[in-house]
């Protein structure tokens, strides 16, 4: 099983003895780098739609990014998947197997494996810059990231484990990647008042506890995916098919 994990928006510095890897699209996050790094503070608080302290953020960190020191991708991000995944503690043999398995999508470096270095940083699907011409971001990658992760699923066993966000399938031809594999999608809802709804920070937090709990095991059958459970998450196969597995917490 291949699986995906979404990049985060806040980020650490990780100390790590593990030395960090080039990612396959490192040359295209340099490209985009150096134009943001060439973009005023307030361009960028527009395009981000976000406060002028934190374009200013955004901004020194785009201008450092030649020379910052990288740190692995799986160790750098600090959202609350990442809290529930618990990185720093994997053991050796999960760690080997995540290189082999997880993929973490960015709207910056496309596509990343645990071990690839990562510099802090922010970016958004939807911005517009000259490399992607008359295109958003997610549109630009579409072309590049899709046959990459299709091919790479391939070489496995055909079977791509979606805990990424709905957000990130538009870096891919999604539909494309459905058909090419067997992609498997994870849910996790609450139960109340007798209807299951989806609650984001309960979402996180399971996908990344899911990820944990598939490098641990180092599971390559998606059935087994069915004995997970989490902060009172369980399997509920009535509210599941062969492609969405429903995890449900009664509330």
């Amino acid at each position: 099983m291949q699986i995906l994990l979404a990049e985060a928006k806040t980020m650490r510095r990780s100390v790590s003895d593990v030395a960090p890897t080039s990612g396959a699209f490192l040359d295209v996050a340099e490209q985009m780098a150096a134009e943001m790094a060439q973009m005023s503070v307030e361009d960028i608080a527009h395009a981000f739609r976000c406060s002028r302290a934190i374009a200013l953020r955004v901004s020194e960190a785009y201008r450092q990014f030649g020379v910052a020191q990288p740190s692995p991708a799986l160790l750098s991000y600090d959202g609350h998947a990442y809290k529930h995944l618990r990185a720093d503690s994997l053991g050796a043999d999960a760690m080997a197997f995540a290189r082999q398995h997880l993929w973490i999508t960015s709207f910056l470096y496309g596509l990343l494996r645990p071990q690839d270095a990562v510099v802090p940083y922010r970016m958004e699907a939807g911005l517009h810059l000259d490399i992607a011409g008359d295109e958003s971001l997610a549109r630009f990658w579409q072309p590049r990231l899709t046959p990459f992760l299709i091919e790479s699923v391939q070489a496995d066993d055909g079977v791509l484990v979606h805990l990424s966000t709905a957000e990130f399938t538009h870096l891919f031809n999604w539909s494309q990647v459905c058909r090419e594999v067997n992609v498997i999608e994870p849910h996790f809802c609450v139960r109340k008042n007798g209807m299951l709804r989806v609650q984001a920070v309960w979402a996180k937090a399971c996908r990344g506890a899911m990820v944990r709990y598939i490098l641990d095991h180092r599971l390559s059958d998606p059935s087994a995916l069915t004995a997970f459970s989490y902060e009172g998450f369980r399997y509920h196969a009535d509210a599941s098919d062969a492609r969405h597995l429903c995890f449900v917490r009664e509330d």
